[in-house]
């Protein structure tokens, strides 16, 4: 029987700090610890600094690693050229600092080969632990409660940086997410679960990147605004069903 293949995604964007450090550390962690055929892949999302030229020369030192260059940023750009360009069975990702504990990763691509369709870590269900500011633990949270109110979800934590999905939420539910930054795990978790699919939430060990570069007011306020125009957009395809 054929190995299932899992493609790892590494979304970058001027990390040449940590790129070389966090690769390595992937790299060897999948091979002592996975049991499926794997690839890591580091998008490159129009990077200014040395990110391609190290990403390259990893490719070179690393067989399993390959390079997706971009020439626009954007996270959720870079993550659907990257999954629709696979031709994995599964294909995840995971945020370059590894602020997530790497042990989880094979149980949420177990979780995937036992029948779930989309799997993500938690950093908000009962038996998570987290470190993390109080300002962005607030906000976090905050942010989850309006997702669940709004779009009207069960699942605890939209936003974390470490999820898998199988090909056929790639061919069906990937092409029509919009968003090319941040919001995309949100909506790419919504558009599943009015689909029908079946998601997994693991709670996950997970610490706080110090040298995060994300801006979080703004970032909360544009995805409060996505939020509206997402059940908005439902609202009005149910309303010309009808």
């Amino acid at each position: 029987m054929k190995k299932v293949s899992v493609d790892i995604v590494v979304p970058v964007y001027n990390e040449e700090k940590i790129l070389e450090k966090s690769i390595s550390t992937l790299y060897k962690f999948l091979e002592k610890n996975f049991k499926y055929n794997w690839s890591i892949i580091i998008a490159d999302n129009a990077s200014i600094d040395r990110t391609l030229e190290l990403a390259g020369s990893l490719s070179k030192k690393y067989k399993r690693v390959k390079v997706l260059h971009l020439n626009q940023k954007g996270r959720g750009r870079a993550l659907r050229i990257a999954w629709i360009k696979s031709d994995a069975d599964i294909v995840s990702y995971m945020d370059v600092d590894l602020s997530t504990d790497l042990s989880f990763f094979p149980l949420m691509i177990d979780s995937l080969v036992q029948g779930y369709d989309v799997a993500t870590g938690s950093r908000l269900m009962k038996g998570a632990e987290i470190k993390r500011s109080l300002k962005r633990e607030i906000l976090s949270r905050g942010y989850n409660v309006l997702v669940r109110l709004i779009l009207g979800v069960n699942y605890k934590d939209s936003q974390c940086g470490f999820k898998a999905v199988k090909r056929e939420i790639v061919n069906d539910v990937v092409p029509e997410v919009r968003d090319n930054n941040w919001f995309f795990d949100s909506e790419l978790l919504f558009r599943a679960h009015m689909k029908g699919y079946k998601i997994k939430e693991i709670p996950v060990k997970w610490i706080e990147d110090e040298d995060s570069r994300v801006r979080i007011f703004s970032t909360v306020t544009n995805y409060i605004k996505s939020i509206a125009v997402l059940r908005l957009e439902y609202l009005f395809t149910r309303k010309r069903k009808k």
